[in-house]
């Protein structure tokens, strides 16, 4: 039926004009994908536009014209990848391009295991700055914002965000003592906590196993935990145990979690150490019990049987009090020296000894040394330099923190590859590298890093989606997208929607697959054709453009929503 206002002529006119109308026009067009869009439903295929920073339009757009057009039939177009865990912050400073990660799909890093960029004191910087290795840089910041802002400043493909680091406040307030903080110190650590909020930090960020860490109390956390809550903030925690007290350390965490309260997650879920990999069926039935309970918990994970830390996970955190230079002097005095390895030895349940964990020696790579006299031995395993040395395990790996003034970076071989798999099934599972993002030259050749630096989500996607068909594609881009964006209360990221920050990745589903081998970690990923960050493209047909758009992405207690 005709409108009583619509004569015949103005019909005539108002068809003439949208004949006339010319077609739409973007920056961007993505013709013929199919659409993972980021929630979890079946894919569809369309086009995808993207004007400006934005998503403009997704559906049928035969007759929109852009300034890029790309046929990308037969490919997977999905948002952005979020990097739950991303030990970024110093490759970033050394090469914003983001190699490893981009070729990934990575469009957003967030950092914040315990240690934050900020705040710092005078004495911490002077900390960062003396403890820099191959890759160097000038600390001229104090509050976590300003260090992001500096980042991005700088130049860097990815996005970034960050955590607030209860390890960092806690030495910001206590140094690294052996003690609990007096009010009046708490108080000032959940200040800094509240001013890190404001200033767009994501949560709290802990990790319980590493001195000084491991000294504060469950009700230290809480308190913190609860003033980053204020604000909507997460508590996202490397639990204080994840071999022989795993359970108990869920229990910590719950504890914290309805204490605060707080919404919680767990970094690199694991059942460490062959003695504990059956324990994870226990760990998943409480977790997935304290969900349907109503807490709101998750956890993060790499798909990797093993772990990379440093030789400070092999000692007693007893030794470390005090910071490093505390740490030499009493691994020089013979007594104490005799009580570590003896420590080292013996098994326990009063700290985490991953060299035990591993079960042998052989199991244990030493991948990163900033002394140049000891590259030589980069890639080798703590059995193999203590028979090259003649000298036991224990002392050697004393030596080598010695010798080489750090604590030595070093994989230990830890999980099970069922348990790896079980974890990839699970609906409440979101992915994290726990790696910097590298490039294959340059000083990042000075070091062996995990293969997860180059290889972490390529993998997700190629081995456990495609080959072993442990979970839909679309399951996979949910958890590497929406839900990790939900959890970190971001607006306007983690979907395929219009109007939403045009963060996309487009993959072959079919060819993406890691190369990175502990032998030859130095490999990049690929099957990632096409990454854009906030609408701008960072890798083009494969191959990185040199593009550095990257933003600060800031958490839902930042002062700037409310200006």
């Amino acid at each position: 039926m005709n409108h009583p206002l619509c004569t015949p002529a103005l019909a005539l006119a108002l068809a003439c004009a949208c004949a006339t109308t010319p077609a739409a026009t973007y920056d961007v067009l993505l013709r013929g994908g199919l659409v993972h869009d980021g929630t979890g439903v079946i894919p569809y295929t369309a086009d995808v536009a993207l004007a400006g920073d934005r998503i403009a339009a997704i559906g049928d757009l035969t007759d929109a014209r852009a300034a890029l057009e790309l046929d990308v039939t037969g490919k997977a177009v999905a948002p952005g990848f979020i990097n739950m865990l991303s030990w970024a912050v110093e490759s970033l400073m050394e090469d914003g391009r983001s190699l490893s990660d981009i070729h990934q799909g990575v469009t957003l890093e967030v950092f914040g295991e315990g240690w934050s960029q900020g705040p710092l004191t005078p004495a911490m910087r002077a900390d960062v700055r003396e403890q820099q290795g191959d890759v160097t840089y000038p600390v001229e910041w104090t509050t976590l914002a300003q260090y992001l802002e500096q980042l991005t400043a700088r130049g860097v493909s990815p996005n970034v965000a960050s955590f607030v680091g209860a390890t960092t406040v806690r030495i910001h307030e206590l140094g690294y003592a052996d003690r609990a903080p007096s009010e009046e110190e708490l108080e000032r650590m959940c200040t800094l906590v509240r001013a890190a909020m404001e200033d767009g930090a994501l949560g709290l960020g802990s990790s319980l196993i590493y001195a000084p860490a491991f000294y504060a109390k469950t009700e230290e956390l809480i308190a913190l935990a609860r003033a980053a809550g204020e604000y909507g903030g997460r508590y996202i925690t490397h639990m204080r145990s994840e071999g022989n007290r795993l359970l108990e350390g869920l229990d910590e965490v719950v504890r914290i979690a309805r204490e605060a309260p707080i919404a919680a997650e767990i970094y690199h879920l694991k059942a460490a150490g062959e003695d504990n990999w059956s324990k994870l069926d226990a760990l998943v039935m409480r977790i997935e019990a304290e969900r349907a309970s109503g807490l709101d918990l998750c956890a993060d994970m790499y798909t990797y049987t093993a772990a990379a830390t440093g030789l400070d996970a092999a000692m007693p955190p007893w030794v470390q009090e005090g910071g490093y230079e505390a740490w030499a002097a009493r691994l020089r005095d013979p007594d104490l020296r005799e009580r570590v390895a003896r420590e080292m030895r013996t098994p326990s349940d009063e700290w985490e000894n991953l060299l035990l964990a591993a079960g042998d020696p052989s199991r244990v790579l030493l991948v990163g040394f900033q002394s140049p006299r000891l590259k030589s031995l980069t890639g080798k395993s703590l059995a193999e330099i203590a028979h090259l040395r003649r000298r036991s395990v224990e002392d050697t790996a004393m030596d080598l923190v010695l010798e080489d003034q750090s604590r030595v970076e070093a994989v230990y071989f830890l999980m099970s590859e069922e348990n790896v798999k079980r974890q990839v099934t699970l609906p409440w599972v979101s992915f994290g590298s726990d790696a910097a993002s590298l490039r294959p030259g340059g000083v990042f050749l000075l070091s062996n890093p995990h293969p997860r630096a180059y290889g972490n989500f390529a993998r997700l996607l190629g081995r456990y989606v495609r080959d072993l068909r442990l979970i839909p594609l679309e399951e996979a881009v949910r958890r590497l997208t929406s839900f990790p964006a939900e959890n970190l209360g971001l607006r306007d990221r983690g979907i395929l929607q219009v109007g939403y920050l045009a963060d996309v990745v487009v993959f072959d589903p079919a060819t993406i697959t890691d190369h990175a081998t502990f032998d030859d970690p130095h490999r990049l990923s690929t099957g990632v054709e096409q990454v854009f960050v906030n609408g701008i493209a960072v890798l083009r047909d494969g191959e990185h453009t040199g593009a550095t758009p990257g933003r600060v992405v800031r958490g839902p207690g930042w002062r700037g929503w409310k200006r």
